[in-house]
């Protein structure tokens, strides 16, 4: 069956259908990570968003246990080409009927490069993937102006806690739209990890006297978590050790009275460098966001860029003025890979007391 991926530009992509035959609207982002497919269609912080894969041979190692979290949360799919009969000793099934079980609309036959080009030249634009051949635009490009993807973390988030046993330090961790090895990695370093929903109360996380708290990544726009920044603010000043990953490092940021704004492309991939300021030391992290944290906006008294991007200049972490608190953009906690920033899950047990 035929699919088409009609951009707000009028630009029209047609290639096959796969997975749900359902229409959607959604914003088009691309990643460019050369393995990983699975842990990127099972990150949370990609709900509301249909997902371009640079790489072009999708699928080949079918579905494994390799997954984030419970299901995958793109709103669609979109790759060059579609491996419909996977190798690999761990292969749980296919793709194809992965995006079937969860109802997730694709396009497989087009051209990805060129997508890509015009994503990085126009910037990140929203999108249709339909498979009405008698799609009229004149009808379609408004809808696609006007759509917003609004507060996705309440989608995401967990409904409730629940507890990683350990026998190490407590870790208070923020479930923003956590990947599962957010928690693990804590957690193989003997921590003990409770995990919160997203709208839990700063006094309840504090009631339970955490030696740490964790602010995980998650989706959307940040500014949208208006009543989470609100609680996140109070955990600031408890003066309990945080580290906060991602869309919680954008949350931290405004927490405390800096900006962020959207980026043209984003960054999502498994490829980027970013540079640490106090050692000057380059590493390549993983990274998946549309939004950055503004460093003008930064009050120098209450915290100062601790890391910045090689290729753009972008602020990629922030250490904070008289705290026990530092926040990074990128995934130290990336599978597969890379993992050069992983060590700061070491650093966040050092700052609880604890040992390397």
């Amino acid at each position: 069956m035929k699919a088409f991926l009609i951009l707000e530009d009028g630009n029209v992509f047609t290639g096959t259908s796969i997975g749900s035959t359902r229409e959607v609207i959604s914003e088009i982002v691309f990643n460019t990570s050369m393995t990983g497919y699975l842990e990127v269609l099972t990150d949370p912080s990609y709900a509301g968003q249909a997902v371009v894969m640079t790489y072009p041979l999708i699928g080949n190692y079918g579905i494994t246990p390799d997954q984030e979290s419970k299901r995958p949360w793109p709103d669609g799919y979109i790759v060059r080409e579609l491996s419909r009969m996977p190798s690999n000793f761990r292969c749980e099934g296919t793709i194809q009927d992965y995006l079937v079980k969860y109802d997730i609309p694709g396009v497989a036959g087009i051209d990805t490069r060129a997508l890509t080009k015009i994503l990085r030249e126009k910037g990140t634009m929203n999108g249709m993937i339909t498979t009405n051949e008698n799609y009229n635009l004149d009808e379609i490009i408004p809808r696609l102006k006007e759509y917003n993807t609004g507060n996705v973390v309440d989608k995401v988030t967990c409904d409730k806690e629940r507890v990683l046993k350990g026998t190490g330090k407590k870790v208070a961790l923020l479930d923003l739209g956590a990947k599962n090895n957010i928690a693990q990695s804590l957690n193989k370093r003997g921590c003990e990890v409770t995990i919160y929903p997203a709208h839990t109360s700063a006094e309840t996380i504090l009631a339970s006297n955490p030696d740490g708290i964790m602010l995980s990544n998650g989706p959307g726009d940040p500014k949208e978590c208006t009543e989470i920044i609100k609680e996140i603010k109070k955990l600031y000043d408890s003066d309990t050790p945080i580290f906060a990953i991602c869309l919680g490092h954008q949350l931290m940021a405004l927490a405390t009275g800096a900006d962020t704004h959207k980026m043209k492309y984003g960054h999502r991939g498994g490829n980027h460098p970013v540079k640490d300021l106090k050692t000057n030391r380059v590493y390549i992290s993983s990274q998946n966001h549309g939004y950055v944290v503004d460093t003008e906006t930064l009050d120098p008294a209450v915290a100062k860029p601790a890391f910045v991007n090689v290729n753009d200049g972008t602020n990629e972490g922030l250490e904070y003025v008289g705290k026990n608190i530092f926040t990074v953009q990128f995934h130290p906690e990336a599978c597969p890979g890379p993992q050069d920033s992983s060590y700061l899950f070491d650093r966040f047990i050092e700052m609880m007391g604890g040992k390397q």
